[in-house]
Order: structure tokens, then C-alpha cells, then sequence
């Protein structure tokens, strides 16, 4: 054995119920430590080169040589340890020739009944001034979508707005229109939207069910609560309406289970008295939260305090999520769902989300953007529904969005679950879509250290729980 040192930025090791836990950070793997790999990595981490002479001096007293080789041999193969003499450098960005999309998300009317003081749509208007997205730019988003997916069974067709209720002409004629479809090329079609509820009626709500709509209701908590942001074009509570119609929703609705989004906006902020409200007391099957940090008024984005309190208390409801887990109950919080995926499944990702690779987003000028957030934005955008993608700009964004090594990411041990974070909150907090969202550093990585130990927790105590809890989700989000 040549001269050996630790690769710091592929390992992170994890105390779990005094289980000593390695999060092997290229797969995002994790394995538990016995005694003497414990040990291996603890020379490792002490000592700047590792020799034969050295590790044999400080293991073989205490363990058999073919342990500890076997060991090395293991880190080696996992490249926690390295060659001395190798230089690090990272991996060069995947050339991206071809998009694969699977969603396209439309954008039915930049109208909206409501008038939520955080909303980031830069293109948002009230409902007489809302730009209506026509039948026909509708169907070459679609086909686009399908030239797109050739190669696959499954497409999501997603109505967004505005609210994306108040065009449901255009809504009826593409679900008739995107189902002929998918029976002349055989592909399975998904539809989904997200809805402020204060459209909807019992006609409807059968009309989406009997369709198998994938709905997320934006609901922000108890009245109080949520009447501080979500208000009409005039400036009053919706509480009230949102609830009840949100109730009749969930009473009738059987094909696929509800969502509730939460914004976390200033001094809207209890995670856990709104998730109890919205779970337990309305009836959601789970609840999502996303704090606001960049939005244009920033008086109401969570301050720092806010924000670190908002982790602390995300922490709390999971350590709930995993006692229930334990007893194999299901408490329906969505962002300890989506972590305990990305564990399970070994993330790994290059680029922060399927932005521009697997989904695009079009206005209602037919032109393609990376996702819903950016429509009326400044953002440049990739081509049109006309035209098709533009692969040239397209590609090279994917590309940048890849390239690390100037950024702090390059290292750092959550880099393929986070990969830089969102490009909309980069985008409208620092005008640079690929700028790493550095307020988010240190609490990303202490939800994913958490994350970690929770994930431990239910699979040394109750294995069974993430396949019939947490793999169904995948099938029905």
C-alpha cells in the first residue's frame, strides 16, 4: 500500500443511538461502522498520509491485519481514502444533448381571485387582466411533451397558474385532448394542479376525481394564520371559504390522496401548530412546508431568527414522524417524506431538480421556461412551442448548472441531495439562478444530519415502513 489520504468531502459520520453511522456522500449511501472501520477511519482522519507502517502501528495491536486491509481495501474501493498522490478535481459536467421530459407544466391564466402578499409570480394579474392560455398553444405544449418522452410509459400534464381553476374550459379540453393521445401512443397520462380551493364545487371536485388529478391545495394554516397572507383581490381573509370548500374537497375526493402547501412567510411560522391544524383538523393526507426567504417584498420573508426557528421546530415534527414510523403510522409531513426518499433511493443528483431536463414550464405565449416559478419572469427563456427547445441554450445552463468547482458545493457532504439549490430562489435573491443559496448551508446540512439519524432510527426499529409508506407516495404524487 502506497501512501493514503482521506477524502473529507466523500464521508460523514453520524453517532445514531450510539450506532456509529457512515454517510458515504458519492452515493449517498449509508452503512453502519463496526469497530474496526470506526477505528480505520479515525487514523485516517488524524493523520495527513496514511502508510503501511502507520496504520499497522496503530491497528494491529488492537485488531487482525485482514480486518484492517479488508477495511482499506472497502474505503478505497468507496473512495474515502485515495491515493496521496492523486489530485482532487472535480467531475467534468455531463454534456446534455437530449431532454427527457416527463411534465410540462402550462400556464393557464396568469389570473388569480386571490391576492397572497408573498406570491412570487412576476406575471400575475387580476382575473379581468389574466392572460388565458389558448386550446391551441395548450396542444403543442403537449406534443412537445410527447416528442419529448418518447421513451416513456408515463407523462405528467400539469395546469398551473393564476389559479388554474378559473380556465377550466381550456382545463376540460386537454384532459378530452391529452387522453385520445396517450391511447394512440400508449402512454399513461397524469394530471395535476395546484389550487387556492376557492372555485372549487362538488361538480368539479367529481370532475377532477373521476380524471385522477394529483391536487395540492395552498392552504397556510389556521385562520389566524392564514388570513395574515392569503387574501382576495380586496384585501380580505380566505380562510373561511378555503376551509370549508377544502372539507367538501376531501370528503368526496378517492382517487388519489390530497396535499396541503404551506408558506412560511414572517410571523407565519408555526410549523407545528399549523401542520396539526391542517393534518389533524382539516383532514390533509400530508402537508408540505416552503419558507419564503426571496421573495420581492421583503418584508415578508423570514428573517434569520425565523428561519433558524422554522428548522428547529421541523425537527421537532420529525422527530414526531419518527415515532410514529416506529408504531407504523403515517403523521403526513411531506418534507421528512421527501428526505427519507432521497435516502432510501440514494439520491444523487448534479443539478438541484428536474428544471429543464425532465419538465418545462410554458406561458401563455408558447415560450418554455425552466419551471412555473420563472413565467414573467426576466429570466431568459429556451425556446417556444413553435420552434421546439432550444438544445443550444438549454444544454449549456444544464451544463453550468453542473460545474462546481468555484462553488463552496464542490465539497460540501449534501451536495447530492441539495446540488446548489432551487434556481428560482438564487435567481430572485441574488439575480443568478446558479448561485448557491448559502443562507440555506448550514441548516440544509443539519435537516440532512437529522435525516440521517432518523432514517437509521426507523430502519434498525421498523424496516417495513418506508416500503409501505413512503415508496407508494412516488406512485401517486
Amino acid at each position: 500500500m502506497s501512501g493514503l489520504r482521506l477524502m473529507p468531502q466523500n464521508v460523514h459520520d453520524v453517532d445514531v443511538e450510539g450506532r456509529r453511522m457512515l454517510f458515504h456522500v458519492p452515493t449517498t449511501s449509508l452503512f453502519e461502522m463496526d469497530e474496526v472501520s470506526g477505528a480505520v477511519l479515525d487514523h485516517f482522519k488524524a493523520t495527513e498520509t496514511v502508510t503501511p507502517s502507520s496504520l499497522e502501528g496503530a491497528m494491529n495491536s488492537r485488531f487482525e491485519p485482514d480486518d484492517v486491509a479488508g477495511t482499506v481495501e472497502d474505503f478505497l474501493r468507496m473512495d474515502v481514502v485515495r491515493d496521496a498522490r492523486k489530485i482532487s478535481e472535480p467531475p467534468a459536467p455531463i454534456k446534455v444533448k437530449d431532454f427527457p421530459l416527463s411534465t410540462i407544466i402550462v400556464n393557464v391564466n396568469t389570473g388569480c381571485n386571490l391576492s397572497c402578499t408573498y406570491c412570487y409570480k412576476e406575471d400575475l394579474a387580476v382575473p379581468s387582466a389574466g392572460q388565458k392560455m389558448s386550446f391551441e398553444t395548450a396542444v403543442k405544449s403537449f406534443e412537445l411533451l410527447l416528442k419529448q418522452a418518447k421513451d416513456r410509459d408515463r407523462v405528467n400534464l400539469v395546469f398551473f397558474g393564476g389559479e388554474p381553476l378559473s380556465n377550466m374550459p381550456l382545463i376540460r379540453q386537454m384532459v378530452d385532448y391529452a387522453e385520445e393521445r396517450g391511447r394512440e401512443v400508449g402512454k399513461v397520462i397524469d394530471f395535476s394542479l395546484t389550487t387556492n380551493a376557492t372555485l372549487l364545487n362538488e361538480k368539479l371536485v367529481d370532475y377532477l376525481d373521476e380524471h385522477r388529478f394529483g391536487l395540492t391545495v395552498s392552504m397556510d394554516g389556521p385562520k389566524a394564520l392564514h388570513d395574515k397572507n392569503r387574501v382576495t383581490v380586496g384585501g380580505r381573509g380566505t380562510y373561511d371559504v378555503v376551509s370549508a370548500k377544502t372539507r367538501m374537497l376531501l370528503s368526496r375526493y378517492r382517487s388519489r390522496p390530497v396535499g396541503g402547501r404551506v408558506t412560511l412567510t414572517r410571523g407565519v411560522t408555526d410549523v407545528i401548530g399549523i401542520h396539526e391544524h391542517l393534518r389533524d383538523e382539516i383532514g390533509f393526507f400530508e402537508v408540505g412546508f416552503s419558507p419564503a426567504t426571496s421573495g420581492d417584498i421583503s418584508a415578508f420573508n423570514l428573517t434569520e431568527d425565523e428561519l433558524h426557528q422554522v428548522f428547529r421546530d421541523m425537527k421537532i415534527l420529525g422527530e414526531r414522524y419518527v415515532e410514529a414510523a416506529i408504531e407504523d403510522r403515517n403523521i403526513g409531513f411531506s418534507n421528512m417524506h421527501q428526505l427519507m426518499t432521497d435516502l432510501a433511493e440514494g439520491t444523487k443528483k448534479v443539478v438541484p431538480c428536474g428544471a429543464g431536463i425532465g419538465m418545462l414550464a410554458v406561458d401563455g405565449d408558447g415560450d418554455l421556461h425552466l419551471c412555473h416559478r420563472f413565467t414573467g419572469s426576466k429570466m431568459p427563456t429556451f425556446g417556444n412551442v413553435d420552434d421546439g427547445i432550444d438544445r443550444e441554450a438549454l444544454g449549456a445552463f444544464v451544463e453550468e448548472a453542473q460545474d462546481k468547482a468555484s462553488r463552496a458545493c464542490n465539497t460540501c457532504r449534501i451536495r447530492n441531495i441539495c446540488a446548489g439549490g432551487c434556481y428560482h430562489e438564487s435567481y430572485a435573491r441574488f439575480e443568478d439562478p446558479h448561485s448557491p443559496v448559502y443562507h440555506y448551508c448550514d441548516l440544509m446540512r443539519d435537516w440532512v444530519d437529522f435525516g440521517i439519524s432518523a432514517y437509521s432510527r426507523i430502519i434498525r426499529h421498523n424496516p417495513s415502513y418506508l416500503k409501505r409508506h413512503v415508496e407508494p407516495r412516488r406512485v401517486t404524487q
